[in-house]
């Protein structure tokens, strides 16, 4: 008996979507931050110990989670 297999359905994209979409997460924007003797002992043991290689995603997602945070929190009201 032969096993009839599924068709893929595959959705056409409009590649100038994919263009604009990629092109507004492109990373442009250059921040530099310094850290001291103690801070960065502690930056590098927390990524020896939970195995991160990039410490630009670990400071991007640190930072965007708090401003996110903060903003919510202080969102502004009418009364």
């Amino acid at each position: 008996m032969a096993v009839k297999k599924k068709k893929k359905k595959t959705s056409k994209v409009d590649p100038e979507l994919l263009a604009k979409r990629d092109a507004s997460l492109s990373r442009t924007h250059r921040k530099v931050i310094y850290l001291n003797d103690h801070e960065l002992a502690a930056v590098d043991e927390y990524c020896r110990r939970f195995k991160i290689t990039t410490q630009a995603a670990l400071f991007r997602q640190a930072i965007m989670e708090r401003v996110l945070t903060e903003l919510e929190e202080n969102h502004p009201t009418l009364f």
